[in-house]
C-alpha cells in the first residue's frame, strides 16, 4: 500500500500522514501492524475455506489434488 493510499484509507491528507510519521511514529507503527494483522486474518480465512473444501470433498469421495 502506498503512503497516498494509506492516507486516503485513514481519511487524512498526505501532509497529516507526514506529520504523524514525524510526531507520532508509534501511532503509524500500530496502524501498520493492524493492517498486517488484518491481512494475516484474511489469509487464514482463505486457507480455512480451502481446508473445509478438501474435507468436504474427501468425505464424499471426490477428493482431487490440484
Amino acid at each position: 500500500m502506498t503512503r497516498k493510499e494509506l492516507a486516503e484509507m485513514l481519511g487524512i491528507s498526505l501532509r497529516s500522514l507526514d506529520n504523524w510519521e514525524k510526531e507520532k511514529p508509534d501511532l503509524v507503527r500500530l496502524i501498520n501492524q493492524g493492517l498486517a494483522l488484518e491481512e494475516s486474518i484474511e489469509e487464514t480465512k482463505r486457507h480455512l475455506q480451502k481446508l473445509e473444501e478438501i474435507q468436504k470433498a474427501s468425505s464424499t469421495g471426490k477428493f482431487k489434488l490440484k
